[in-house]
């Protein structure tokens, strides 16, 4: 049975997109919210409700890549799907790579789109209650590059960031920063979700 429970925003600064996504969601039975900047998007959005985000990334002001790396900063927890013209995708699968989670080219397939809602609303259920499968674990670490696989490596041998940084000749700081976008591509908060997670599937990091 698919997951409907959860609340899908949408940024978009294209009034024709916003109501052409409006009747496809509501006829899906989702329920959405609207926003026509990022700002209003930023102002107005409740964060702690389960969903998604999904972000056009061509917007006046600030852009959606400029909105997702806001959201980052604050720690944002919902998916991030991304809505991009065919010049934009290189970007979007860039934000993938940091976490988004998923891209979807405009004009908007609106199949595809419900599939990716789905999905995204799924996931984020899941997460909430760490229920992932070890074919999923290695999919969000795949998303890690390199360094952070080595820095989340030595973390689970209890290692403070101090002694990371020693150990691979960098900075507390650089530590801190690989830390931060590693604990974002997992859907974790904490050292402790880390190894609860990620512990069974060392193997894998």
């Amino acid at each position: 049975m698919i997951n409907k429970n959860g609340l899908i925003r949408v940024v978009d600064d294209d009034e024709s997109v916003r109501k052409g996504l409006q009747y496809l969601l509501l006829a899906a039975g989702y329920q959405a919210a609207f926003y026509n900047s990022a700002i209003d998007f930023l102002t107005n959005d409740s964060p702690s409700i389960l969903g998604c985000a999904v972000l056009d990334i061509q917007m006046p002001n600030m852009n959606g890549l400029e909105l997702f790396n806001e959201l980052l900063n604050r720690g944002y927890k919902r998916p991030i799907i991304f809505l991009t013209g065919h010049g934009d995708i290189d970007t979007a699968v860039a934000a993938v790579k940091r976490g988004a989670f998923d891209f979807l080219q405009k004009p908007i397939d609106p199949e595809r789109f419900v599939q990716t809602i789905e999905k995204a609303i799924e996931f984020d259920h899941r997460r909430q209650g760490n229920e992932f499968s070890d074919d999923e674990l290695k999919g969000l670490i795949e998303k890690l590059t390199q360094r952070e696989r080595q820095i989340i490596r030595l973390l689970m041998e209890d290692l403070s960031n101090k002694d990371v940084a020693t150990r691979l000749d960098l900075s507390s700081r650089t530590v801190e920063n690989h830390r931060a976008a590693a604990y974002r591509k997992l859907s974790i908060n904490s050292l402790q979700q880390l190894k609860d997670k990620f512990g069974p599937v060392k193997s894998l990091l």
